[in-house]
Order: structure tokens, then sequence, then C-alpha cells
């Protein structure tokens, strides 16, 4: 498949979003080990929410903050539908998908070529003469033990503008 091809191409939408509380844990992990903190992340932060009597209101998502390297400061976490009051067990806290105008794309495929879908979206940015922000975050719309094909996997792409 070449670059222009639909199959590779995303979807990319600008959008005006509303700020999201959050429940989280906020951490700096090496990109080796996302994927077991991710893990760690989703049950604490999900017995938390239960514990506190909070209510989940979306899928699992992971912000990163700045731009990933070899270590990433990020947190996992789910979107509640009020405030988290904080003090949930293992350090998860509340906090917040910020509000404003970023770019949406969603990505089908595995999760090692995401940056194949960060890149269209910076491009995107830069054709508009927008910069982006430092945070970015993914919402995880499939679940690997569910669907075990990584090709079939979707993750929704969200980068605010600078």
């Amino acid at each position: 498949m070449t670059e222009t091809t639909p199959e590779k191409t995303p979807d990319i939408k600008s959008n005006q979003l509303q700020e999201q509380p959050t429940a989280v844990l906020r951490e700096t992990v090496p990109m080796k080990e996302l994927r077991e903190f991710f893990g760690r992340a989703y049950r604490s932060v999900m017995s938390a929410a239960e514990q506190q009597h909070v209510q989940v209101a979306g899928p699992p998502f992971a912000m990163y903050r700045g731009m990933p390297t070899d270590v990433v400061d990020v947190e996992a976490g789910f979107p509640v539908a009020a405030p988290f009051p904080g003090g949930g067990e293992g350090g998860v806290t509340g906090g917040s998908l910020p509000g404003g105008r970023a770019f949406e794309a969603m990505h089908v495929g595995p999760y090692e070529t995401l940056p194949e879908t960060y890149g269209a979206i910076r491009g995107k940015m830069q054709a508009e003469g927008l910069a982006p922000g430092n945070s970015m975050w993914e919402y995880y719309l499939s679940d690997p033990a569910a669907e075990p094909d990584p090709a079939k996997w979707k993750t929704l792409v969200v980068w605010p503008v600078a």
C-alpha cells in the first residue's frame, strides 16, 4: 500500500472538546513497560472508582505529556461521570482531559503502528498552520483479550492544538 491509500491514511477531524473528568494513575514509565503499566493502572482505577462509587463514562485511555521518548510521562485510566475525589488506593487520583480544539483520527491496527497516525495528524496540523500541543491521548476501543488480531484493533488518537 502506498501512503495515499484510504486504508493507510486515517480520516482526521478537527473537533472542539469539552473538558472531561478522569480517574487516573500517573507515572513515568519506560516505553517497553507500558503494557504492564496499563494493565496495573486500569485495574487500580477501576477498583478505586468502584470504592468511591464513581461511574466510569468511557473507554480506557492513556494521556501522554510531552513527546514520548524511551521513557514517557503517562497517565492511564478512565473518563468518569463526575470529578473523582481522589484518595484512591494505589495512587489513583482525579484528573481531566482538557477542552479546546483538537485533531482526532481513528487508528486501526497494532499499537506499534500508532506513530504513523500521529505523523498524519501532525502533517494535517502543519498544513493548517497550527502547532501540536504537548499532550495527546489515546482511547483504546478494542480489548486485545476479546480481539486477538492486532490488525483489527481500534484506537482513537486525540491531539490538541497548542
